[in-house]
């Protein structure tokens, strides 16, 4: 079976850059928004909003919607210097479909509508107050970001706001309430989740709010679903209204595996992060979390993930582990490439990739290449001695790893092993090369669902495209 006719992280093809989303189902189809970067992208969200849907009982399987929303639609953006940050859509009173947005250069919301799901959306207006003016630019108001939305009834929760860690005058999220028009203030902005700052005795401590506000509804109670000030993880809260009373209950996923014990120290960084945002859906009886994980060694390339949930009481939720494979293990047969690791770090830890600039060339990236359509599409670069990508997982019955596709400036050995830490089941030579070549051998894999980890072991740099199983 080919790969790609499987449930992986990432969910879209490996040339796309889907950040921030946000999970819907319309019409029995599920359709996924979120801002959209680009490989080898400098600053975030430089592309125009596309959409991607599939069918819920075939999560493996994606189709393209197309471009629904163009900068340049904006009559704000006449000279294109905001990009599309991360977007949120519901459904009006009147049945369309309204996209909520905040350019990066401005501090309003702006809005845009649809008759269908997946576009093409038209520009609407800006959310404002009975007087016109706009929200986040009337004195006292608290700049516009990130929105989420939920509607009921006539009523829409418009949920924003961004707290920098060192910013004592923004205050937390914001809840305020919009009439049937989608775009006129009935109830002044509140704070529902308080930021760092302000967060002593809320429940909220070390877990406050600093961005990426999403909003869902779940047996009676409100989900808000937030970036904390640790800006890698995604934690909720509840409560029985949706404009206050919010209880902090958990995180929900950490795109470095902070917080997971079960294959590392909890503490142990699994995978090289930085910020995140996303949503909960559920989906024939199952919750899921989407999320995103960093490539190129950059803030700016980001790529869609999702993984199931399983609950944790009648409310709680337990924090979701990284896989490659959404938890649903592979078929252990076929071609699997590098870039679908879940896991990735050296001996050297290494936690958040610098906002700025690119990481720190000790340490390995999942990457592309773009000079060569024939070669693969992604590969791990820079891996260096004790380098390991951790794949998650593979449903294993007379299994064996039967060849890796490597180059680069690299003497040594590929170690596969089931877990990080443990002695290897068997290795491949490396050697210097200039091309990708297949190196064959062969490597039994012990029954069962397991985790395949490649650990490199050796002088130089590696470039690793992928292994194949038998």
């Amino acid at each position: 079976m080919e790969v790609l006719d499987q449930i992986t992280n990432p969910y879209l093809p490996f040339w796309e850059y889907v950040p921030d989303g946000e999970p819907y189902l319309f019409d029995g189809r599920l359709y996924v928004y979120g801002s959209h970067d680009l490989f080898g992208g400098d600053v975030y969200c430089m592309g125009d909003y596309v959409c991607w849907s599939a069918d819920p009982d075939d999560l493996g399987s994606w189709r393209y919607e197309g471009v629904i929303y163009r900068k340049s639609d904006d009559p704000e953006n006449e000279d294109l210097q905001g990009n599309l940050y991360a977007p949120d859509v519901t459904v009006g009173p009147d049945g369309r479909y309204y996209l909520y947005y905040v350019l990066s250069n401005r501090d309003f919301v702006s809005v845009a509508v649809s008759d269908t799901p997946a576009g093409k959306y038209e520009f609407y207006g800006y959310v404002h107050y009975e007087d016109g003016a706009r929200l986040g630019q009337r004195e006292g108001d608290e700049p516009q970001f990130d929105p989420g939305v939920l509607t009921e009834g006539v009523e829409t929760y418009l949920y924003t706001g961004f707290c920098p860690l060192d910013d004592k005058s923004r205050h937390g999220a914001m809840c305020t309430v919009l009439s049937s028009d989608m775009l006129t203030i009935k109830r002044d902005p509140v704070f529902v989740v308080p930021a760092k700052h302000n967060s002593t005795g809320t429940g909220f401590e070390d877990h406050a709010y600093f961005e990426a506000a999403s909003i869902r509804k779940k047996d009676g109670l409100y989900y808000f679903i937030y970036s904390s000030e640790a800006s890698r993880e995604l934690c909720y809260a509840t409560s029985i209204r949706p404009d206050g009373d919010f209880t902090y209950r958990g995180v929900l996923i950490d795109n470095g595996d902070i917080g997971i014990d079960t294959y590392k120290k909890a503490g142990m960084p699994g995978m090289y992060c930085a910020n995140n945002h996303g949503s909960i859906i559920c989906i024939d009886g199952r919750w899921y979390i989407f999320y995103h994980r960093h490539t190129n060694g950059t803030n700016y390339s980001r790529q869609g993930c999702f993984e199931k949930l399983e609950a944790d009481g009648p409310v709680n939720f337990r924090q979701a582990a990284l896989t490659s494979c959404a938890g649903v293990p592979f078929t252990a047969r076929g071609f699997y490439p590098a870039y679908l690791a879940c896991n990735l770090f050296t001996d050297t830890e290494g936690l958040m990739i610098p906002w700025c600039g690119w990481m720190d060339d000790r340490f390995p990236k999942i990457t592309r290449e773009v000079y060569n359509d024939d070669e693969p599409a992604g590969y791990i670069a820079n891996m260096r001695d004790t380098a390991r990508a951790g794949f998650k997982y593979f449903d294993c019955k007379d299994t064996k790893v039967v060849s890796v596709k490597i180059k680069g400036y690299a003497t040594g050995k590929l170690e596969i092993r089931t877990e990080w830490d443990k002695e290897p089941l068997g290795s491949f030579p490396v050697e210097y090369s200039n091309v990708w070549r297949i190196v064959t051998g062969s490597v039994n894999i012990p029954d069962g669902i397991n985790s395949i980890w490649i650990t490199f072991s050796g002088e130089g740099y590696l470039q690793f495209a992928g292994f194949e199983i038998a």
